[in-house]
């Protein structure tokens, strides 16, 4: 804990429609990223003749392509989350994930967070103040500028009559 006693304020939180417009961008990446993996699958059956490929992409059926969906979402938030703290739509609109102490979360953190994104109907807790992806793992979104600013102001307030060493 490098912020040595600094707990998040509720005021820092992201809206609910900073949260939907996350929510938005995010789909959008996770379907642009799905399109390309198609596009590419395409190009190596074109240029290789990897028929095998191509009868398989076939043969998926709507359970089979669901799950590749599936698989895309979580690694898209498990690697962006856990890289960066955020994902494509949180670098857009500057938010970013935080644990109680306003620091990035550990990737343990993240994979939880990431799990609980697949409860069902968990996409509609998100209509409260915090998410279940949020609450089960202890996590938050914040204004990135707006954390910064706060835990500066935190440790400035703190110097306030502390002995300078010279």
């Amino acid at each position: 804990m490098s912020n040595s006693g600094y707990i998040l304020d509720d005021r820092l939180l992201a809206s609910v429609g900073i949260r939907f417009l996350n929510y938005i961008l995010d789909v959008i990446f996770v379907i642009l990223l799905f399109m390309g993996i198609c596009v590419f699958a395409g190009v190596l059956i074109g240029l290789f003749g990897l028929t095998g490929l191509s009868i398989w992409m076939d043969e998926l059926g709507d359970f089979g392509w669901n799950f590749v969906i599936m698989l895309i979402y979580f690694f898209y938030y498990l690697l962006t989350e856990g890289l960066f703290g955020r994902s494509l739509g949180k670098f857009i609109t500057g938010t970013t994930v935080v644990d109680e102490y306003g620091e990035k979360p550990d990737f343990a953190t993240i994979l939880r967070r990431t799990l609980c994104r697949f409860i069902p109907f968990e996409i509609f807790s998100c209509l409260g103040t915090r998410g279940w992806h949020d609450s089960m793992s202890d996590t938050y979104v914040v204004n990135k500028k707006a954390l910064v600013e706060e835990i500066k102001s935190f440790h400035e307030f703190n110097l306030i009559g502390s002995n300078e060493v010279i």
